[in-house]
C-alpha cells in the first residue's frame, strides 16, 4: 500500500521534475558552454534553478567554474535564475566569480544586484584572496564590510596579505581595513603575510600599522585653528600653546613619514 502511494505520488509531480536525461543533458551542456542546447532545454521547459547534486551548485555556479562565459551570461538574463542560490558549502556565483579573478562576470552579477555582504566568507574575502583590486573596489563602491570576519575571525586583508597580492593589501589599507585585527588565532595580516614568505610585504603593513598608532596619539590639529594666536588649546588631558601650531605640525608630519 505504502509502496504503491510513492509510486503515484512521484507519477503525480512527474511534469514538474527535471527527466533524468535532461537533468544530465542541462549540466553537461553548462559545462561544454553549449548555449544552443541550453536554449533548447529552457524552451521546452526546464526548470533554471535546477541544481547539480554534488555540491549543490547552481547551473551559474557551474558554468562559472567551468569557464563557460557565454552560458553564464544567458543564465544571468533567464528568469528563474537565483543568482544568490547558494553551494554545499555557502558559496555564491559571486563569491566564486571573485575567487576566480573573473571581472566581467563579478561586476555582471553585482549589477544583477547579487548579495555583497553576509555572516562568514563574503566576495571581499575571495576577491582579496585572488588580488582582484577591480572587483575589491567595486565590492567596496557597493558597500562590502572591509573587515568582514569568517568563521574563524580572518578577514580580507589577512587573505590578501596571505597571498601576498600587494596592490590589494595597499587598496584594502587605504580605504580603511584595519591592520591591528587577530583571527581566532591571534594571527594579524603582518603575521600571514610573512608566513607566506612575504616579508617585505609583511615589513611594509607592519611600518603602516605604526604609522596609524602613532598618529592616533596625536590630536588633531585643526582644533588648534579655531583658537586667538595668544590663547590656549585644551586636547584630552593636554594643553599646548596655540603659538606653537608650527612645531606640532612638524612633529605629526615626522610621525606620519617614519
Amino acid at each position: 500500500m505504502a509502496a504503491a502511494l510513492v509510486t503515484e505520488f512521484g507519477r503525480l509531480f512527474e511534469p514538474w521534475l527535471p527527466q533524468r536525461g535532461s537533468y544530465d543533458e542541462w549540466f553537461h551542456s553548462i559545462r561544454l558552454d553549449d548555449t544552443r542546447r541550453i536554449k533548447g532545454l529552457l524552451d521546452r521547459g526546464f526548470d533554471p534553478a535546477t541544481i547539480e547534486p554534488e555540491r549543490f551548485d547552481s547551473g551559474l555556479i557551474v558554468a562559472l567554474r567551468h569557464k563557460s562565459a557565454k552560458v553564464f551570461h544567458l543564465l544571468l538574463s533567464t528568469p528563474g535564475v537565483d543568482i544568490d542560490a547558494r553551494s554545499r558549502n555557502g558559496d555564491t556565483a559571486l563569491m566564486i566569480a571573485a575567487l576566480q579573478s573573473d571581472t566581467a562576470a563579478a561586476l555582471a552579477l553585482i549589477d544583477k544586484g547579487a548579495q555583497i555582504n553576509r555572516p562568514g566568507w563574503t566576495a571581499l574575502h575571495y576577491a582579496a584572496a585572488s588580488g582582484n583590486a577591480a572587483i575589491i573596489r567595486r565590492l567596496l563602491d557597493e558597500a562590502a564590510f572591509i573587515d568582514a570576519e569568517s568563521p574563524n575571525r580572518t578577514t580580507p586583508l589577512m587573505m590578501a596579505a596571505r597571498a601576498g597580492h600587494t596592490e590589494a593589501v595597499m587598496l584594502l589599507i587605504d580605504e580603511g581595513a584595519d591592520i591591528a585585527l587577530k583571527n581566532e588565532l591571534g594571527l594579524t595580516a603582518v603575521d600571514f603575510a610573512r608566513a607566506q614568505g612575504h616579508g617585505e610585504l609583511a615589513s611594509r603593513i607592519e611600518m603602516l600599522l605604526r604609522q596609524r598608532q602613532r598618529a592616533s596619539e596625536v590630536p588633531d590639529l585643526r582644533y588648534l585653528l579655531r583658537f586667538p594666536a595668544n590663547g590656549t588649546v585644551r586636547v584630552p588631558s593636554l594643553r599646548w600653546p596655540a603659538t606653537n601650531i608650527a612645531s606640532h605640525l612638524m612633529k605629526l608630519q615626522r610621525t606620519c613619514s617614519v
